[in-house]
């Protein structure tokens, strides 16, 4: 039986494009990622044209148990069920999953987390991209060769 790479090979990417090669590292690592389970869920919102807020079901976890970590271009959130000590409970049906997670985030340059609350089992996390003055465009001044010349003779 032939077996097919699913992977995509990004090496022209790198032969014609310049400076991007952060942007084909994290595709190929988003695309070789095997170990995404899906928990626990979550949505990201688009709340304005730099803001943006995720928010993660993560009932049953308290404050205590809840880390969210920003280093960089990551964001860690990190859930540490506590056990119980003496949980005497017998469950006939356990729908409400218990167990820890980790859920790592890449986030764009200039983005930075600006708060967090957790509110009827959900964590929502806002985001905003403050993009630096150096870097926002700004309108170019077009001159005429013959000014250009004439300023140039008179000085």
């Amino acid at each position: 039986m032939r077996k097919f790479n699913l992977t995509p090979d990004l090496t022209p990417l790198y032969r014609s494009a310049i400076g991007f090669d952060r942007l084909a590292k994290m595709a190929e690592h988003a695309a070789v990622q095997n170990g995404n389970t899906g928990y626990p869920p979550y949505n990201i919102e688009l709340l304005g044209e730099n803001r943006y807020r995720i928010t993660m079901a993560v009932a049953g976890f308290s404050m205590q148990e809840l880390d969210i970590t920003s280093e960089g271009d990551k964001l860690l959130i990190k859930g540490s069920k506590v056990a119980a000590v003496n949980d005497e409970r017998k469950y006939l049906h356990q729908g409400i999953a218990e167990r820890g997670f980790e859920r790592t985030f890449q986030l764009a340059d200039h983005v930075k987390v600006v708060g967090a609350e957790l509110e009827n089992g959900l964590l929502n996390v806002d985001l905003l991209r403050e993009i630096p003055e150096a870097l926002k465009a700004r309108k170019i001044q077009i001159n005429s060769a013959r000014s250009a010349t004439s300023n140039t003779i008179e000085s």
